[in-house]
């Protein structure tokens, strides 16, 4: 079995350690923890290891996030995965700093990487992995607030949710995003 795990964010090292580049930032976590590179492909960054007996391709779409669904459309057409095994991980302004969250389908809520990849794949339903980044902002400042770097003590925290993220990513490739709902989100 083939599992598509991208990460959304934004390419350039202005960006590298934002709030909105979280995506980014769990897949290089996996990809330490596997000890695996990413190389350049088309539309985006990839790299890939097995678990359990399931194929696992993760990307970090070098679109920008405004049109990472091009890039994962490209990579489940290419890899001939379909969408049931497609996982997103996405920030997410509505949940606390380091809260997760699966869902397997939902809307947007502003964010404009999921609103393209909603428009690519002609739907809300695929799978997503929210990660709280929490919403610390004055009212007209959210575009600043998601492209800031964290906080000292939320950086602090960063390896512990991100590895917590890991587990959610394997969990929904082997016991599927249903039971992964049910063990993980608080």
């Amino acid at each position: 079995m083939k599992y598509l795990i991208a990460g959304l964010g934004n390419i350039g090292p202005e960006y590298e350690l934002t709030r909105h580049n979280i995506g980014f930032l769990v897949l290089d976590r996996i990809a330490d923890n596997h000890k695996i590179n990413f190389t350049t492909s088309r539309l985006a960054e990839k790299a890939e290891f097995k678990f359990k007996g399931r194929q696992l391709h993760v990307i970090k779409p070098n679109t920008y996030m405004n049109l990472s669904g091009k890039a994962i459309a490209y990579w489940l057409q290419e890899l001939k995965i379909p969408k049931e095994n497609l996982l997103v991980i996405v920030d997410d302004l509505a949940l606390p700093f380091g809260t997760l969250r699966t869902r397997t389908k939902g809307g947007a809520a502003g964010h404009n990487g999921l609103k393209n990849i909603e428009l690519v794949l002609n739907g809300p339903d695929y799978s997503r992995l929210r990660f709280g980044i929490g919403d610390s902002f004055s009212k007209g400042q959210q575009v600043d607030f998601v492209l800031s770097n964290f906080k000292q003590n939320e950086f602090d925290q960063l390896p512990a949710v991100m590895d917590k993220a890991e587990e959610m990513v394997k969990s929904f490739c082997t016991l599927g995003p249903e039971k992964t709902m049910s063990l993980y989100n608080q």
